[in-house]
């Protein structure tokens, strides 16, 4: 039940200038236009992700960076019947799923390799837009034990999402 409310919800996104102008009061200024890049309903889910984590007492600027930003790397390519295809393929098939995934960008089957690795290409793409290393890290899981507790507060925000 919970995926059809994301696909409702991908479907019926919507972002509000106000919104936009938060994300970029918390972003550096390429990151921002990163995160302007993103299709709306990334832009809203990761809208989404920072205000449950805000509302949770998250306060760490990186933390909701991350939040804003996780998502970046799957671009314009990763079609709605992609991200439907990797949930499902994930759940019953995910080895099906990584060989579906070609690093191709010319391929038909380069937005899965998007849709697989797109915590990864995130986490660069935020860093080479002047975030700090450390929202790099939260985006891939991968920080040290003093912000494992934030990592994991990020994790369930975004499952929750």
């Amino acid at each position: 039940m919970h995926r059809v409310g994301q696909f409702v919800a991908h479907v019926r996104a919507r972002v509000d200038p106000e919104e936009e102008a938060m994300a970029r009061r918390l972003l550096p200024t390429a990151a921002a236009a990163l995160f302007v890049s993103m299709p709306v309903a990334d832009r809203r889910h990761g809208l989404d992700v920072a205000e449950r984590l805000v509302a949770n007492g998250v306060d760490d600027p990186d933390v909701l960076a991350a939040a804003l930003l996780h998502d970046v790397g799957k671009g314009r390519r990763v079609r709605l019947w992609h991200r439907v295809t990797g949930v499902l393929l994930e759940a019953v098939a995910p080895r099906v799923l990584d060989r579906l995934a070609s690093p191709n960008p010319r391929s038909w089957r380069y937005p899965f390799h998007l849709y697989v690795h797109h915590a990864a290409i995130s986490a660069e793409l935020a860093t080479a837009a002047g975030c700090a290393p450390r929202v790099g890290g939260f985006i891939i899981g991968v920080v040290n034990d003093d912000d494992a507790h934030l990592a994991r507060v990020l994790k369930a925000a975004d499952d929750a999402s």
